[in-house]
């Protein structure tokens, strides 16, 4: 029996309403909030709401809704400077994985003991300073539960996580209220990387007992969701249970691990921008059918745990192909790039990738079936 060991937020709220917990948090009119928005969350309102509160409990705050997308490491630094005269008390990140990254580095790095580049090279130095909620505006990239904050080195070309303990959130708040009018393209390419985080997790040589229960939870809430959710975007319950579905893939990570799918993907976003879940999009399948041989005993689980009622006539051996089938559905039915083409990536950029992806060690240990650089490669042909 593997030793696990589960490491998550400290209160979790979760459904309508939920943004009223706030008022609860700890926090009184002698401490100072600093708000990093998504810029849309602050012109469509639902920022205001986190401001009406605080005002009502005379709580100071800042907002800082001038946020990269996928921001580079010094990009981060930047923020860091920038908001560390305001002695802040308490940090609300409100949006995407970038902007609850960003929120969560600046938790652990309001001090001169250490910087950014520093956590690149050693990010056991990390220490949380300061207190932190947050809030996914998006279904996918779990941020809001893992120890994990994704910047981007772009000396590689390569995106790179730093990965501590004390990145978690000490509260997160999941409200259906702040997904609900998200955009059908960001429903899917934001599901489908949360339905990565799940199934690699699901198929990781990491995978446990504790990550399994959470992973195949949020599988199974996203597969049964996510087309509603990105096809019938009034349908509130479809996209509450994608926010919670990527919630669970989170807890996976923290527990587990992603493989080759993140791996692969990683250089695409560093030197192309290619969004995160597009790139998990078009490297998922193929990446399924390279590990189906080692992962073939877990794809039948899934099967077994979420569809067998439903297709109790598919054959033992047909289990796996059939799993596999049904996320390439999906994803074709969602409308989402099925190569790099239109990113400007080409054959002549196939070395690159090849090399960059290879350097994701941290990742590529967490797959079953050992990718090789004439792996990635063939993977990457598929796709270009």
């Amino acid at each position: 029996m593997k030793n696990c060991d589960l490491y998550i937020p400290g209160k979790i709220f979760y459904g309508e309403n939920s943004l009223s917990k706030i008022k609860e948090l700890p926090l009184s009119n002698e401490d100072k909030v600093c708000i990093f928005a998504a810029d849309i969350l602050v012109k469509n309102g639902y920022v205001k709401k986190i401001e009406d509160i605080l005002n009502e409990k005379s709580i100071s705050y800042k907002i800082y809704s001038d946020m990269p997308v996928e921001p580079s490491y010094s990009e981060v630094q930047k923020i860091v400077d920038d908001v560390r005269d305001e002695n802040i008390t308490f940090i609300i990140g409100v949006g995407g994985g970038s902007v609850m990254d960003a929120a969560k580095l600046v938790s652990i790095l309001d001090t001169d003991e250490y910087n950014i580049k520093d956590l690149l090279d050693n990010p056991t130095l990390g220490k949380k300073t300061i207190k932190s909620l947050m809030i996914p505006s998006t279904v996918g990239t779990g941020s809001e539960a893992t120890p994990n904050s994704i910047v981007l080195v772009p000396e590689d070309n390569l995106k790179v996580g730093i990965v501590n303990n004390e990145l978690i959130p000490d509260y997160v708040i999941l409200d259906p209220e702040v997904v609900k009018d998200l955009p059908k393209s960001l429903v899917a390419s934001t599901g489908i990387d949360a339905l990565c985080h799940n199934i690699e997790c699901y198929t990781s040589t990491k995978a446990n007992p504790i990550s399994n229960s959470f992973a195949i939870s949020g599988l199974e809430l996203i597969l049964k969701n996510i087309e509603e959710a990105a096809l019938n975007p009034s349908n509130k319950e479809a996209k509450s249970k994608m926010l919670l579905g990527s919630f669970y893939g989170g807890v996976s990570i923290t527990t587990s691990g992603t493989t080759a799918v993140h791996a692969l993907s990683y250089p695409l976003g560093g030197k192309f921008h290619v969004p995160h879940g597009v790139s998990n999009a078009i490297l998922l399948v193929p990446v399924l059918k390279y590990n189906k041989s080692h992962i073939e005993e877990e794809l039948v689980e899934i099967f077994d745990k979420i569809y067998l009622t439903e297709n109790s006539e598919v054959k033992q051996e047909d289990k796996a192909d059939f799993v596999i089938n049904k996320i390439e559905r999906i994803v074709n039915n969602l409308d989402i790039p099925k190569t790099f083409a239109e990113f400007g990536v080409n054959e002549s950029h196939i070395d690159e990738l090849v090399n960059s992806s290879m350097k994701v060690t941290r990742l590529l240990n967490n797959n079953k079936k050992e990718v090789t650089p004439e792996d990635a490669r063939s993977i990457y042909e598929q796709v270009i």
